[in-house]
């Protein structure tokens, strides 16, 4: 029975992956290296990032230092001007709220977090959030999700995860909880054949989360 929801965010609850890249793109158009997309999208599922092809290109790592805070500078300003929210995302919420309890588990920084929710209603559906600066080790390490167990006192079979990247999949599932992958096109190319449930749309939570409820016995006399 699921009691518990222990959201992802970048992808899942805000459209930011993209302009995640985008920034990382500019910052290293910035020195002259061109990012390459596809072999972004698979360093995303290991333990890597926007500067594994610039460090295995030779650049060093006081240069991969000062182009990281440009990254920041570019992702901060995509935060504030671009398109990032995904629709009935609020509404859906709202339903969710009636029958479990929420928290978000992310990898975001929370100077970032706090720029996406200063003027969203995404927040006042958590009981809490977990932000980089939470835990010591990243996803796909468990430590996340285990943090995020804790805090709520709640066992793995009562939780469930959402996510939309293997890496966090692979956290959840390093976890031992239940992982739904909510489908986004920036990620549509990682490997999901770990998780519990494929959905669309985080509407589709709801269904999960009812079906795994126990139905009433009923009798007539």
């Amino acid at each position: 029975m699921k009691k518990y929801v222990l959201f992802d965010h970048d992808g899942v609850l805000v459209d930011t992956e993209f302009w995640y890249y985008k920034a990382g793109e500019c910052a290293l158009a910035d020195i002259g290296f061109t990012l390459d997309k596809d072999q972004y999208l698979r360093d995303m599922t290991q333990p890597l990032g926007t500067w594994s092809q610039a460090r295995a290109a030779g650049i060093d790592e006081q240069t991969i230092s000062k182009q990281r805070e440009v990254r920041n500078v570019y992702y901060q300003e995509y935060l504030r001007t671009e398109a990032i929210e995904i629709e009935g995302v609020v509404e859906t919420l709202a339903e969710l709220s009636k029958y479990v309890r929420m928290a978000i588990v992310t990898t975001a920084k929370r100077a970032d977090f706090q720029l996406i929710h200063e003027k969203r209603q995404i927040r006042q559906f958590m009981e809490f959030v977990l932000v980089r600066e939470d835990y010591e080790r990243t996803k796909p390490h468990p430590e996340p999700y285990l943090t995020g167990l804790k805090r709520f006192g709640a066992t793995k079979e009562e939780t469930l995860v959402v996510e939309d990247s293997n890496r966090g999949l692979n956290s959840a599932v390093a976890a031992g909880i239940d992982c739904a992958i909510v489908h986004n096109d920036f990620t549509k190319t990682h490997d999901f054949s770990q998780a519990s449930y494929r959905i669309k749309t985080l509407i589709e939570l709801k269904g999960i989360i009812l079906s795994s409820r126990p139905t009433r016995s009923s009798s007539c006399s």
